[in-house]
Order: structure tokens, then sequence, then C-alpha cells
């Protein structure tokens, strides 16, 4: 109802009329005949209300009358007593009626895949990364590692950071635009080595950072708005993240990684290019409407739904510093929360010596793994207590630092007890998944546990040391781009 339907237009209702002497007479009569009536109906009336006041006090059953209802309790004690109406008129209440309170509607809740039964049989992973050069040639030392050890599982590179397939994978949009190579040369018998080891796989795909695919179909590079197609500190073009066709191409990689027999894909680079010359890159019309969190969201949305059904679970590394600071995830187009509600699993990569001094209140976060980790994964877990319960939330699973950052002003040496920090960490926060990078795949043995000490350690551990105070607005990490910080020397594909 509209507010001027509140109230009465007495100006329609008025009619000028005009009486004669006559009318005026009939009139005085009517009125003193409607004044005895009245006066009648009140006598009536008085001694009618006497007598049942009088009864009931005579039962005991009399009740105290108040101008005010609210004078002698709350709401709720008012017997037989209802408001009414936009003006709250009061209204007696029968007795025996129940009084109905109003339910508001609660909106149905948006359910993520609704129809899909997961079948899929989880795994509680401690990992390893290794690049394809590494999985083709002498892989023995790292399945040894894997065997004695706690760890049971290993990330593969399957699309490269140049956009190379590593094997000759049966893919049409791949084959047309020469990404498949050689360097993984029989997957099929690595994966079935590895499965003998009952070692979970994992494919690495790296997403948006694609010069092959770039170069091939320029319709889908990124393009400066001089008209030329943008290239990184390193000359490399980059596919636009806005474009469905990337998003189909990429997905029909991850569906042959299933095909071929990898339990999970992990979508690495799954963001935009933190280089200084994006400020000047056209974005096309798609950029118009939507923002660079919406789009990178949207694509995890997408895959994650074709994705599942074929068995397969479905990851993907974020930066840590996404977590609490808004202008990186602004920057790379990454919202940890979001990409939460779709995804299996959240890999955010936590590094002590990725984040700026003072991070967490920590004067040089390289200096201490223990404390960095508790308190990214503190904000982690504060986080995704966004999500509503009910909701889907993936699993975290960090990444851990397995190298020496020389290239940090303040920095330290990592050997086993800096790696066992961090990883200790991981558990006293609650969670119990994760994986170590290191580029030269050089992992520290002396960090691992038997299978059968981590079990005894785990259920034996201390109480955890208190979560370090985040600063009240999370410092943002150094200017994107140093070459510091996201893409530093050690994620070089080396052998």
């Amino acid at each position: 109802m509209k507010k001027k339907e509140f109230y009465v237009d007495y100006k329609k209702s008025r009619r000028r009329k005009f009486y004669s002497r006559k009318d005026s007479m009939k009139g005085s009569s009517k009125k003193a005949i409607a004044f005895l009536i009245l006066l009648l109906a009140t006598v009536i009336g008085t001694g009618t209300t006497l007598l049942v006041l009088y009864n009931e006090e005579k039962q005991g059953e009399s009740k105290k009358i108040t101008q005010n209802p609210f004078e002698n309790g709350p709401m709720d004690e008012v017997v037989r007593k209802d408001v009414t109406g936009p003006y709250g008129m009061w209204t007696a209440q029968s007795e025996n009626e129940e009084i109905v309170t109003p339910v508001e509607e609660v909106e149905a809740k948006d359910v993520f895949m609704p129809d899909f039964v997961d079948s899929r049989k989880p795994v509680q992973v401690k990992g390893i990364y290794l690049t394809a050069t590494k999985a083709n040639n002498n892989i023995d030392d790292l399945i040894e590692l894997v065997d004695q050890t706690e760890l049971n599982t290993m990330v593969i590179d399957i699309k490269d950071d140049n956009g190379y397939i590593t094997y000759q994978m049966n893919n049409a949009t791949a084959k047309e635009i020469h990404a498949t190579s050689s360097t993984i040369q029989d997957l099929p018998a690595l994966i079935k080595k590895l499965k003998e080891k009952n070692i979970y796989l994992i494919a690495r795909i790296v997403t948006f950072k694609d010069p092959v695919l770039a170069e091939a179909k320029p319709e889908l590079a990124l393009w400066n708005k001089d008209g030329t197609i943008f290239r990184d500190k390193d000359k490399l073009a980059w596919v636009n993240p806005y474009k469905h066709e990337v998003w189909d191409y990429l997905v029909s990689v991850a569906s042959e990684c299933a095909t071929v027999g990898f339990d999970e894909v992990n979508f690495d680079y799954i963001r935009f290019s933190t280089d200084s010359g994006m400020s000047n890159v056209d974005f096309g019309e798609e950029a118009k409407t939507k923002t660079k969190i919406e789009t990178v969201t949207e694509f995890v949305k997408y895959a994650c739904e074709k994705l599942k059904p074929k068995g397969i679970f479905v990851s993907a590394d974020v930066y840590g510093a996404i977590i609490s600071s808004a202008v990186d995830a602004k920057i790379v187009g990454q919202s940890y929360v979001e990409m939460s509600k779709y995804l299996d699993y959240i890999c955010p990569m936590i590094y002590p010596s990725h984040y700026g001094d003072g991070y967490y209140g920590i004067d040089y976060p390289d200096t201490k793994p223990y404390e960095l980790i508790m308190g990214a994964l503190a904000s982690s877990a504060e986080a995704l207590n966004q999500i509503e319960e009910g909701q889907h939330r993936a699993i975290v699973r960090p990444w851990l630092q397995d190298f020496t950052a020389t290239w940090v002003k303040h920095h330290i040496t990592y050997g086993p007890a800096q790696v066992r920090e961090q990883i200790e960490a991981v558990y006293d926060s609650n969670y119990t998944q994760w994986l170590l990078w290191n580029g030269v795949m050089n992992y520290t043995r002396g960090a691992l546990y038997t299978e059968e000490e981590a079990v005894i350690k785990y259920n034996s551990r201390p109480t955890p040391t208190s979560t370090p105070t985040p600063t009240p607005e999370p410092l943002p990490t150094r200017t994107p781009n140093a070459g510091q910080f996201y893409d530093s020397p050690w994620k070089q594909d080396k052998n």
C-alpha cells in the first residue's frame, strides 16, 4: 500500500447542501429522538457493566484494568490482547484462540551443484612439487622419498609456465596451436609406476599465463590500448581471463588429465598478471561489466561444474597475501572466500619469504616461519568463517617453503627445523594437509617423519604457541613485479 492510501480524502466526501426551514425542523426532531436513544443505551450499558464487575469481584476473578497494559509487565504477559493495524489499536483476543506469529519468508540458499553425487575418495595430502623434466628422467629418488616418509602426493607439471603441454595430449586445440611436447615421453607408464606406489597424483595446470595460446590466437591475448600485444617483464604474452574460449581450452586440458589417471587438477597462475604494464591493457567489452575478481571466480565455478563430475578433484593456488589484503586481491583478481565456495581445495602460497616486513606483526617474516604460518592460517580461518554454515567450503591446503630465499634482505637458511616448524604450524592451526615447494626439487629429508613417526608426533604435540595478533589493517605486499615475491628465481623450471 502506498503511503497516500493510508489517508482519507475528506474533500471528495464533502457535498455542499442548502436546507429549507422545514428541513431544519425535521432535522431538530430527528436529533432529539437520536439523543433519547443514545441516553437510554448509555444507562443500560452502564448497568450491565456494573453487574459484570460485581459478579467478577464476587467470584475472585476481577482483573485490574489499566490505561496502559504495559504498566504491569511485558507484552507477552498481557492476557488475551494483541496489537493490530497500522495505528497500534488494541483488540480483544479470544481466550482459546492461538496467537500465530508471522514467519518471514527466508530466501532459498543457492546450493552449488545440487544434483552432483560425489563418489570421489579424498586423501589427506602431504605432497611435493616436481617439474615435467624431473618426472621424465630419474624420478626414483623422489619416489623413494615419498615411500619412506609421511609424504603421499606428487604435483606434476602438465601445462607449464610457458604454455606447453608436457606430453602428447590428445587435445584438438593444443594440437592446433602446437602446444603439445614430449617432455614426458610416456605418461601412461609414469602414472602406472606412481600408482603402484599408491601415490596421489595432481596435475599442475598453469592457467592464464599462456604465451603459446596468446601467440597462436591473438584474439584471446591481452592487448594494450595502443594496439600492441601485452607482454610481461619476461616478454611473455598472457591470455585474457575474460574470454570464455580460454576457459573452454583450460577445462578441456584438465579433462584430459582426468582421462589419463590423475586424481586432481591444480590451477596455478589463476590470476591476472601483476606487471606494471597492466595499467595500459584494454580487456575488451567484457571488462566493462565485470571486475577481475568476478571473472576469476566465475571461471573457478565453471571449471568445477565441468570437472567434478569426471571424478577428479579441483584445486587452485592463490597468493597468501589475498587472505587479508584487499589491495592484493583486487590486483590479481583472487577472492579467497568466493573461490572457496566452489573449489575442493584452496592452496594459499604462504611462503614466509613472500611477506613484507611487519606483516602479522612480525618484523622479518622469513625469519619466523612458525609464527608467519600461524598468522596466515588464523586469517584463513577468519576469512572462511564468512561462508554460511551448510554452504560449500574448500579445504585449505597451503604451500610451504622448502627453500632459502637468498634474494630477501632479512632471510635465514631453511633446513629441517624451519621446514618442520611450518608443518607443525599447519597442524596447530587445525589444518591437516600441506604441500612443499622447491624449484630444484631438493627437498629436506630431515624435516619429514616416517608415517608411523608422524602419527605419534601428531598425537603428542605440545600446546600450540599463541597465534600472533594481526595488524588492524594488514600491510599489502611490496610493489608487485619487483621480482622478489611473485615470480621468484626458485620458481623457474630447473632440472
